[in-house]
């Protein structure tokens, strides 16, 4: 979108600027307000509720990011944009240069959240997501509404979109639509395993009960569920 589009667009309606530029918004949020911190506005954004706020001590740890500087072309400025104390305002949402740096910011964040939700503070905090539902239920019948965590299907960016883990039927599911572009790199392939390994008592104790197939009342013969 041309740059001079986007200003325009951002003095007229910055809701409207947000669209274009494709970021998610709730037009019943104040998420152009500009305060309280990037982290807290990022996670706060239409579509972000499944992720932790990464404890800004963790962020600035350098132990925390060993290997990304290499990884993305505006990792210093990116960094210094995920720890400012300032959320971005719909003119800082216009700039083209800010846009560029915005974008690395996002991933760098996803990539210092999955390994922050490995960390055990992170499993707690996501703990105590799982436990209220905040991640959703399980679409299979059967299960229950049985809590799910989200998971990842490769450790690189842009390779696929986050899944949902059941740990009752330990079957992956697609997202609801609102988060079905997340990065699964964000979340990685290996925090359900972890989460429900730090907290055994979360592991599902109910038996899986399986589909029966019948045919007026009678099983099939030879005929069972796969799971």
């Amino acid at each position: 979108v041309p740059s001079h589009l986007v200003h325009a667009l951002c003095r007229r309606s910055p809701l409207m600027a947000a669209n274009v530029m494709g970021l998610p918004v709730d037009e019943s949020d104040d998420e152009f307000s500009g305060g309280g911190g990037w982290i807290p506005w990022f996670c706060g954004l239409k579509g972000h509720e499944l992720f932790a706020e990464v404890d800004e001590e963790y962020a600035r740890d350098n132990f925390n990011l060993y290997g990304l500087r290499q990884r993305f072309r505006f990792y210093g400025n990116a960094l210094e944009m995920i720890l400012s104390a300032e959320a971005p305002d719909q003119y800082e949402l216009a700039d083209d240069a800010f846009l560029e740096v915005y974008r690395d910011a996002t991933q760098l964040y996803g990539i210092i959240h999955s390994r922050y939700i490995m960390s055990p503070r992170g499993l707690q905090v996501m703990r105590d997501k799982f436990v209220k539902g905040a991640f959703g239920t399980c679409p299979r019948a059967l299960c229950d509404h049985q809590h799910v965590l989200p998971i990842g299907m490769s450790e690189e960016l842009q390779t696929a979109t986050m899944k949902m883990f059941c740990p009752k039927c330990e079957q992956v599911y697609s997202p609801k639509s609102k988060y079905k572009d997340l990065d699964g790199a964000f979340f990685g392939t290996s925090f359900p395993q972890m989460l429900l390994t730090t907290y055994p008592s979360l592991v599902p104790l109910d038996p899986l009960r399986p589909f029966v197939p019948r045919v007026f009342g009678f099983k099939l013969h030879k005929q069972h569920s796969l799971i």
